[in-house]
């Protein structure tokens, strides 16, 4: 690997940002199967490009139809599908865009991995803290049934530890208050930090 040298593009991260009048960052949504992951990022995906705003939604499933389909879901499968992902994710920021992704990524440690491909600041870890009670009653995909029947190895929460994020910038439990309300609260997260406008998305919103 010693003779492959990063080209460094005329173009870079901070113009793709400015012409897009965004500040490029990743949005990394962690916590168990059925907390609400992909529905809380989705909705504050919509939000965003409702604004005008240029996003990338990656989510866990979607990503094993293509970038990650030679994957299982050993512990060193599931360790290379979010190496790939922050990869992905990484080459999405530097293209400008707000990049918004839905994993389980059960340790600390794999998401440090992914946070460390980020200069400070630009990787955002959202803990989606909704408990183990709540997602298991939620079962949208039957997957803690199975897990309980000793039909799926290794799930996060039931036969798999998963590991709460020890310093998290935003932290949301989907079983208190509405799915706006939160959805509120990651939208003026990032005005504060000023990867966005704030006056653009209220004007895009109509409100």
């Amino acid at each position: 690997m010693t003779d492959i040298v990063w080209h460094q593009h005329e173009i870079d991260q901070a113009a793709r940002g400015r012409q897009k009048n965004q500040n490029p960052v990743l949005l990394w949504f962690t916590g168990l199967s059925g907390s609400g992951k992909s529905t809380l990022a989705g909705a504050l995906e919509h939000a965003l490009f409702e604004a005008g705003f240029h996003t990338y939604l990656l989510d866990g499933d979607n990503v094993r139809h293509g970038l990650c389909k030679d994957l299982g879901f050993s512990l060193e499968d599931r360790d290379e599908n979010l190496r790939r992902v922050g990869e992905v994710a990484k080459l999405m920021v530097d293209a400008g865009l707000v990049v918004l992704s839905a994993f389980i990524s059960p340790t600390r440690a794999e998401r440090e991995r992914v946070r460390n491909l980020f200069p400070e600041g630009k990787f955002i870890e959202v803990h989606v803290s909704t408990p183990l009670s709540v997602c298991e009653s939620r079962d949208p995909k039957g997957l803690y049934a199975k897990a309980r029947k000793g039909e799926i190895a290794n799930f996060t929460g039931i036969s798999s530890p998963y590991e709460n994020p020890d310093s998290a910038e935003l932290t949301i439990d989907t079983s208190k208050g509405d799915l706006a309300t939160q959805v509120q609260a990651l939208v003026d997260y990032v005005s504060a930090l000023q990867v966005i406008d704030g006056e653009k998305m209220v004007a895009g919103l109509g409100i």
